[in-house]
């Protein structure tokens, strides 16, 4: 068995060029420090059909986006908080991938918002993620304030937040390893 692990990056914007993007950005650098490949799912460049949309099920998108699914090892997602939720992207992202793809796979949570933290966004993709048969670490983040959370060089400002968000990365990848034993 390969040592190497392939972790699966998912945004919850269109834009990487986001707070969720660079979020998604730092804890896929992390956990590429901590000797994983790793991608990203660039919903700009390649957005994914609403599910049930005319056409949608011969996607290309949707065959690359289920296809790189399947040789992830473990995903990280990285959605704003909109309305007390996930994002639409998110949850379309999540629409797509079935047990098939991510069964017996870990999952790490990250989510913005641009007020005070909530953990509303965590507990839906953490439903939605165990309902397709991921494992959910336990170490998770709301980034409060997002607009405000990095310095001019893209880095969070917060230490204790910046430690938090290391330590989900640091957990996906060893429970991953754990896992794949």
């Amino acid at each position: 068995m390969d040592d190497e692990i392939l972790v699966m990056g998912i945004c919850g914007t269109y834009d990487l060029d986001s707070a969720n993007g660079r979020m998604l950005e730092i804890m896929l650098e992390q956990c590429s420090n901590l000797g994983a490949a790793t991608i990203v799912w660039d919903h700009g460049s390649k957005p994914l059909p609403l599910v049930g949309a005319d056409g949608c099920w011969d996607d290309p998108n949707v065959k690359e986006f289920q296809e790189l699914a399947t040789k992830a090892d473990a995903f990280i997602l990285s959605s704003p908080e909109y309305h007390g939720t996930m994002s639409g992207v998110m949850k379309n992202s999540l629409d797509w991938l079935y047990s098939k793809h991510t069964s017996g796979k870990v999952f790490g949570l990250v989510s913005t918002l641009g007020g005070q933290p909530s953990n509303n966004t965590l507990n839906h993709m953490r439903i939605a993620a165990r309902w397709i048969h991921g494992w959910v670490i336990p170490e998770q983040a709301a980034i409060p304030h997002i607009k405000n959370a990095f310095d001019e060089n893209g880095n969070l400002k917060d230490a204790s937040l910046n430690e938090r968000v290391s330590s989900i990365s640091t957990s996906l990848v060893e429970s991953t390893i754990k896992l794949r034993r």
